[in-house]
């Protein structure tokens, strides 16, 4: 047996330990001893048979199947994953790949040309979706649309979007010249660029939508998403806060220490946040520090389907606290604590070792015994409250368990209409900007808002592209078309991050959310009044 395979093989031993004795080392951890009424059923020899049994099929497999055996699919990619699927949806094993994109996306930043890629739907191309704003292919001149064709004198026309974004990526300050055509140019242009630091940062929105009315969006939490909070108050100027927005929509989580410290910047000192316990841990409350502004205005927190994880803890946390009015749809309900182990060979392992409770002990992990991995994930859910998980807020008001974060008002975004839908679905507003700065130029003035006479470019355009609609389909989506295209055409005229604003200003779901804050205010002036009343009697 290879070095490589014999390698692949003890971690997959040392993970079956795991599995079956529940006990793993990570770097500064300490060891996680499995329960004793657990003994009987993991006993030494129950575990050296487990062991033998699995060595003697891989070995029959090495020696007999039909083709060479890759120990990298067979155990990094088939052994190690089966085993995990078999104990929760959540528990993963990173191959180095991985387990280095996993480092970068908590690390929150990475070295490149700063661009999001895409393939061309008619081609499969690489291409140009947007460059980040600041960022060196932004500085450089890139924009939405173009096919790339060259890195570094290597031909990419036909290569993946990943494989691209591998050559693109490098040790800061390198050079790196891309080759790319655009709409309306006859000739490639290249591109010499140099290599710069790109922030992921996780609040990627923080402006004032309205007079004394803030917006800020948290993409995810990663190791800087706490001071990036406190950074934007502070830019904003808290004091001058009369209500929050917070936008944690499609939020898929993150670092668990993160969204204890953001949620705690809005909660009174000492307030629990956030609590877990496991089978080899005891319980643990994590404590709200407070702030010196954060707990004077009105909050509304924006939540879907895909707000899952630590920003569930965040948008718990202010419901049961009855410190902010939670608007949206009800959460993806993942309420399991993943401990990330780096192991040899630069693999990783993110394992199940906790659950987390919210502070009225509410279990927000949502029930996957009879699920597929495909309808955990993406399938039909069942909106029914817990009848054996009922908790109270502060104030008394009735929350659940056992489901997600149920918000406190729903919110159900308007459908498209067919029309909509079809011009969506031609990606007809991506297509149109590329064709119309081929012949108009890109600069445009601040608070620009589409004419009569684009909207009817974009018109013939749409009709070119074979989408079928009629004068009064186009007069009754005629603001819609207008908002989707000034957006669109902000990103090459401005940048992404001001495409963004505009999409969120425009958002009829931000506009209910200020709807909503006499509601935040009212749970705010109700949390105050009880705290003040029990201090009053001590």
């Amino acid at each position: 047996m290879s070095s490589y395979r014999r390698q692949s093989l003890l971690i997959f031993v040392f993970l079956l330990i795991c599995a079956l004795v529940g006990g793993i080392f990570g770097p500064g951890a300490r060891p996680v001893l499995a329960a004793q009424h657990n003994a009987s059923i993991t006993s030494d020899e129950d575990l050296k048979a487990s062991i033998e049994s699995f060595t003697k099929v891989y070995d029959l497999v090495d020696a007999n199947y039909a083709d060479k055996l890759s120990a990298d699919k067979a155990i990094y990619k088939g052994a190690i994953p089966g085993m995990l699927r078999t104990l929760d949806p959540h528990s993963n094993f990173f191959d180095p790949k991985d387990f280095a994109g996993l480092r970068e996306e908590q690390h929150g930043k990475y070295y490149g040309i700063g661009m999001l890629l895409g393939a061309q739907p008619r081609t499969g191309k690489p291409m140009v979706v947007h460059p980040f704003g600041g960022s060196p292919a932004y500085k450089a001149g890139l924009r939405p649309g173009d096919l790339l064709l060259e890195v570094n004198g290597k031909r990419v026309d036909n290569a993946t979007t990943t494989e691209v974004a591998d050559m693109l990526r490098g040790p800061k300050d390198t050079k790196v010249q891309v080759v790319a055509t655009r709409e309306g140019v006859a000739k490639p242009l290249v591109f010499n660029l140099v290599r710069g630091e790109i922030p992921r940062n996780s609040v990627d929105e923080a402006f004032w939508v309205r007079p004394g009315i803030a917006f800020m969006r948290i993409q995810q939490f990663t190791e800087t998403t706490s001071k990036e909070v406190e950074d934007n108050l502070k830019a904003l100027g808290e004091q001058n806060i009369k209500g929050l927005i917070l936008d944690l929509r499609e939020n898929p989580g993150g670092l668990l220490q993160e969204g204890v410290a953001t949620a705690g910047h809005w909660l009174d000192r000492g307030q629990v946040v956030v609590s877990h316990k496991g089978r080899a841990y005891s319980e643990k409350p994590y404590l709200a520090h407070g702030s010196q502004y954060g707990e004077t205005y009105p909050i509304v927190v924006l939540v879907n389907r895909y707000s899952a994880s630590a920003a569930e803890i965040v948008a718990g946390a202010l419901q049961d606290h009855d410190r902010a009015w939670i608007l949206g749809d009800t959460t993806f309900g993942k309420g399991l604590v993943q401990t990330v182990y780096p192991l040899s060979d630069n693999t990783g392992l993110a394992l199940t070792t906790q659950h987390y409770y919210t502070p009225s002990g509410r279990l927000i992990q949502r029930d996957y015994s009879n699920l597929s991995f495909l309808d955990y994930y993406y399938g039909k859910r069942k909106e029914t409250n817990n009848p054996m998980d009922v908790k109270q807020t502060d104030l008394g008001r009735v929350v659940y368990g056992g489901g997600g974060i149920t918000p406190d008002e729903k919110y159900d975004a308007p459908k498209l209409d067919g029309f909509e839908l079809n011009v969506m679905r031609k990606n007809s507003f991506f297509n149109f900007v590329p064709f119309y700065f081929s012949n108009h130029a890109t600069k445009l003035a601040s608070g620009w808002v589409p004419t009569e006479e684009v909207l009817n470019d974009f018109h013939d355009f749409v009709m070119k592209q074979g989408v079928q609609f009629t004068e009064a389909d186009w007069t009754r989506d005629h603001d819609w078309i207008r908002n989707q295209l000034r957006q669109e055409m902000y990103i090459t005229a401005f940048s992404y991050e001001d495409s963004q604003k505009v999409a969120y200003e425009q958002d009829p779901e931000v506009q209910k959310a200020i709807e909503a804050m006499p509601k935040a205010a009212h749970l705010l002036a109700e949390s105050k009044s009880r705290f003040a009343k029990q201090r009053a009697s001590r």
